[in-house]
């Protein structure tokens, strides 16, 4: 039986796109990124396909993603591709339309929620559902947030980092910062210049986060061999980095990201402090998996801190897992702390 009928959960991520479909699970993980002939707009390649022609296009080919620090800035490329992801699960099956629902950074506006449920419409839903993503993260980490009881999720994703304590299936204090993978990756593009005159391309900076990106210092210090352009010389240049360095290299935005931690704790009640000092923080997203993170938060906040076991698929599991209540949403969305009318 083909997936298109059934209801679908989607995480639309900066960084990828993941498809839960109920009864089957996470069915796609793609990279968000599409490629066009500029000269013909015709849609050539998306996702993984789309991905390996980041940067290395001839000139009426582009390769880009249409989704910026959480949120969509490329509407028509983001209805497409949404298409394209919809079609392949389906295998070309459009007899009936699913319910969808997304979800959507803690801090989204109207306006762009608007834009996301009328992507979702225009890309073949018969209805759009939206739902907070530090929400989705905390049910796909195995949470029940319908309890009375507070607990902190910190899902750091590719384009936005949400922070949010949540009680009785709601949100009571959150925060969404524009600084997440993306802001790691030009991180390191900028301390490669500015360490070692040495310019690298965005995936060289992504891999270099992978393989040896770390925020906590580490008992092994790992390297990896990198090529680049010389800013002196204009001419190819490979030299060795170690993970210490780039313990200096994510500084700034690492901080960035511990300070929403704390002003988030600063504003919850006390009631719920004392839940989250005794049930922990959980992080989520695959800015998570960055080593030491949960070492590095768990010193600075005195809070035992956990990563998600299956920290990248997390919010779409939990996207997943909202499919069976879609029955009982009145208003067209699932977004549990404010709970807007978008029918």
């Amino acid at each position: 039986m083909c997936a298109w009928g059934r209801d679908i959960g989607i995480d639309l991520g900066t960084a990828s796109v993941l498809v839960y479909v109920k009864g089957k699970g996470v069915v796609l993980n793609e990279p968000s990124v599409v490629a066009i002939d500029k000269n013909t707009g015709k849609l050539l390649k998306v996702g993984a396909d789309a991905q390996a022609m980041l940067g290395r296009t001839p000139g009426n080919i582009v390769a880009i993603r249409p989704l910026r620090e959480g949120v969509i800035s490329d509407y028509d490329m983001t209805e497409r591709m949404l298409k394209e992801f919809i079609r392949k699960i389906s295998g070309g099956s459009f007899f009936f339309k699913p319910r969808i629902i997304i979800c959507v950074p803690s801090g989204i506006t109207e306006v762009e929620e608007r834009a996301v449920v009328d992507a979702g419409i225009q890309a073949g839903a018969r209805r759009v559902y939206l739902i907070e993503e530090p929400v989705a993260a905390a049910i796909g980490a195995g949470i029940d947030i319908t309890l009375p009881d507070g607990h902190m999720v910190v899902d750091i994703g590719g384009g936005t980092s949400d922070i949010a304590v949540i009680s009785l299936s709601g949100v009571v204090e959150s925060a969404s910062i524009k600084v997440a993978g993306d802001q790691f990756n030009e991180a390191v593009v900028k301390y490669m210049r500015r360490k070692h005159n040495v310019l690298v391309g965005e995936r060289t900076a992504e891999q270099m986060k992978i393989r040896i990106g770390c925020v906590y210092p580490q008992e092994e210090d790992a390297s990896i061999e990198v090529k680049g352009r010389c800013l002196v010389t204009g001419l190819p240049k490979t030299l060795t980095i170690h993970s210490s360095e780039m313990l200096e290299a994510f500084e700034e935005p690492v901080e960035r990201i511990l300070e929403a931690i704390h002003s988030v704790l600063e504003r919850t009640p006390p009631e719920l402090v004392g839940d989250i000092s005794s049930n922990g923080i959980v992080m989520t997203g695959g800015g998570s998996l960055v080593k030491g993170f949960a070492q590095l938060v768990e010193a600075r906040t005195g809070i035992h801190t956990v990563v998600a076991e299956d920290a990248i698929s997390c919010v779409a599991q939990g996207t997943g897992k909202s499919l069976d209540s879609l029955n009982y949403m009145q208003d067209g969305t699932v977004n549990l702390s404010r709970r807007r009318q978008m029918s």
